[in-house]
């Protein structure tokens, strides 16, 4: 399957979607990043009919009184309660799910969704999650022509739709695609939304109790639909490393561990398009050595004190919680930039960099406005894509870069120096 060319008219699918009482539900608007995703959409969406959903009948009808939206619908479901997810999928053409952590809560309302032929798209982050799930739940998706994506907030939108459109500059350019593609973040300002610190602190907890979910999580190529034979990467950086291509000292990347492997599925989906030999690292670009090794060393240290039991109990006291987060100023004031560099096959004076920048904080002002954006394209834009669980490269494309343009997160060609 071609990245660029659609596979279908989406036409009579739209029409029968028609039906149904919502193009659009925010399942878990009571959160703290469901608020703000709520929040936009009360700014954008006056096209769009849309319902906020959870459990809390009167946290819900707070929710609509704060964003001044009173007849805004609500809709009861409880990802414990399988009969109102169902009726909540068979209501909407997409839900938008930020309930996590999803590999907690997050299985019954995939199902749903499957099984209702609804759209869905949502925040994860969990690589040992979807690895369970995708191979169960893919062939029902696939028949009822549900479009599943995870991923679509800072994990891992910049990086996947990075990858997408260096890879289709390097096309238009040269006629290629690039056998090998870093990923590099730059600089930034937020901090880890209490969501993904759950995710992380759960990952962690299933990790050392059970050695075949510590087994997928190392898996650089978990991801891969399972009849495919993994390529040639190997585990992610985790030392401090020199780096020609840009010059700099690198250190670990925190979300590493999941956007490679997003990546690496994307190739996977589109029919290896980029070759069955395709590589992709990423790592954190850093001022000097010394900041590579100040990182690299409180990076260790903090996953090493969350891996062991007693200390994890500890840190969860300081460490943010699901429902908290920044205030507002703090939010507009956050902002990150990262880059995406394609090495053309034979010719490094042909290759690509692709500049990756946004506006406010990666954790929730743009994290939210990256789930919005994804939900909508899902809800209103022609995809290339028929029923399936599909990254945001994959599914949405060209399609969310032209959106998040909007929203100040913009992906552009910039000129090649050896200091970014």
């Amino acid at each position: 399957m071609d990245l660029t060319t659609p596979t279908q008219d989406d036409a009579q699918y739209l029409e029968s979607e028609d039906e149904r009482e919502f193009d659009l539900v925010i399942f878990g608007a009571t959160g703290f990043t469901g608020h703000l995703v709520a929040e936009y959409l009360a700014q954008v969406a006056d096209d769009t009919r849309w319902a906020i959903a959870g459990r809390d009948q009167g946290k819900l009808e707070s929710v609509r009184r704060i964003l001044g939206k009173p007849e805004l619908p609500i809709v009861l479901a409880d990802s414990s309660d399988r009969d109102s997810l169902d009726s909540m999928a068979q209501r909407s053409r997409v839900i938008c799910s930020t309930v996590g952590p999803y590999a907690r809560y997050g299985t019954p309302l995939v199902e749903a969704c499957a099984e209702a032929g609804t759209h869905y798209c949502d925040l994860t982050g969990e690589p040992q999650w979807m690895a369970e799930i995708f191979e169960r739940i893919t062939p029902i998706a696939e028949e009822t022509g549900a479009r599943l994506v995870h991923c679509c907030g800072f994990d891992s939108v910049p990086f996947d739709l990075g990858v997408f459109v260096a890879q289709q500059t390097m096309q238009q350019r040269h006629g290629v695609y690039a056998r090998e593609v870093i990923g590099r973040m730059g600089k930034s300002n937020g901090s880890l939304s209490g969501g993904t610190i759950a995710s992380i602190l759960l990952l962690l907890e299933q990790a050392g109790d059970d050695p075949r979910i510590k087994k997928i999580v190392e898996d650089p190529y978990c991801l891969y639909p399972t009849e495919l034979a993994s390529g040639l990467d190997s585990g992610d950086q985790l030392g401090i490393a020199w780096d020609d291509t840009f010059g700099s000292w690198t250190a670990p990347f925190l979300m590493a561990g999941v956007n490679t492997r997003v990546v690496r599925r994307s190739n996977a989906l589109a029919s290896l398009i980029y070759g069955a030999d395709f590589q992709y690292n990423e790592a954190q670009l850093c001022a000097n050595r010394g900041r590579a090794l100040l990182l690299t060393a409180a990076l260790g240290m903090g996953m090493g004190a969350l891996s062991f039991g007693p200390s994890r109990n500890l840190l969860k006291r300081w460490l943010p919680k699901p429902g908290e987060g920044p205030d507002a100023k703090q939010r507009e004031r956050g902002f990150f930039e990262l880059f995406t560099h394609a090495k053309h096959p034979s010719d490094a004076s042909k290759d690509v960099r692709i500049q990756v920048t946004g506006k406010r904080d990666p954790g929730y002002g743009a994290t939210s406005r990256m789930l919005a954006e994804s939900a909508l394209c899902l809800a209103h834009d022609p995809l290339q894509v028929e029923g399936g669980i599909w990254t945001p490269a994959t599914a949405l494309g060209q399609s969310l870069v032209e959106r998040l343009k909007r929203v100040d997160i913009v992906f552009e060609p910039v000129a090649i120096t050896a200091d970014p």
